[in-house]
């Protein structure tokens, strides 16, 4: 099983649509057919979505937070302890990369493969994939 760490936008671009790679991604999750990290600082930013104005008209007010705790369900938390800081272009962005490597992940799936240095970024395994390419891993 792929261990990956799910950007919040590929959770909001997953609900907003009908279907299309997030939202395959997200029901791959909640298969089981990937693990996906959880830890402090991604899980605050999940939570700090939920009451914003990001989901579309097609999306119900209580869809989101009932994927995210199906999600939840399906994750493995992961305690980060040491800061790697690799200083991407949008600091937020950092967390990202010291939960993966943290916690394990092979991949982490974004749509901001610019900022996280273009999909160039590499540690050990580590990869920063687009969920159709975390789609193509899983084939």
């Amino acid at each position: 099983m792929l261990s990956v760490v799910i950007d919040t936008n590929v959770f909001v671009a997953g609900l907003r649509s009908g279907g299309g790679a997030s939202r395959a991604v997200l029901r791959k999750a909640l298969h089981g057919d990937l693990q996906p990290l959880f830890g402090n600082a991604l899980w605050m930013e999940y939570q700090d979505l939920l009451d914003r104005p990001v989901w579309g008209e097609f999306t119900s007010s209580d869809e989101p937070r009932a994927v995210l705790a199906a999600l939840a369900k399906q994750a493995r938390w992961i305690s980060v302890y040491y800061g790697w800081r690799p200083n991407l272009p949008d600091e937020g962005d950092n967390h990202l990369i010291e939960l993966a490597l943290a916690g394990g992940a092979q991949a982490i799936v974004t749509h901001n493969l610019r900022d996280l240095m273009g999909g160039q970024f590499r540690l050990g395994k580590l990869r920063v994939l687009t969920p159709a390419q975390c789609l193509e891993e899983l084939k």
